[in-house]
């Protein structure tokens, strides 16, 4: 017995167009692929915690004092 609720069928189409797939199976292994690259390679490479290194523990203090002082400007 098949479930019919509108989320079984929207899963079943899914899962389906998935199972048939032959060149896209590839496609959306290099964009998983990129994306990781992207979100976790270049962050630890490219965007250091600057918070975290400026902060000294008070990162609230902070970024407080720099929106304030950026303000008065």
């Amino acid at each position: 017995m098949r479930n019919n609720t509108f989320l079984y069928k929207v899963y079943d189409l899914y899962a389906d167009g998935f199972r048939s797939m032959r060149l896209g199976k590839t496609l959306w292994t290099i964009i998983l692929i990129k994306l990781f690259i992207i979100f976790a390679v270049l962050k630890i490479f490219f965007f250091p915690n600057f918070l975290k290194a400026n902060a000294n523990g008070d990162e609230a203090g902070f970024v407080a004092t720099e929106l304030t002082e950026r303000a008065a400007e």
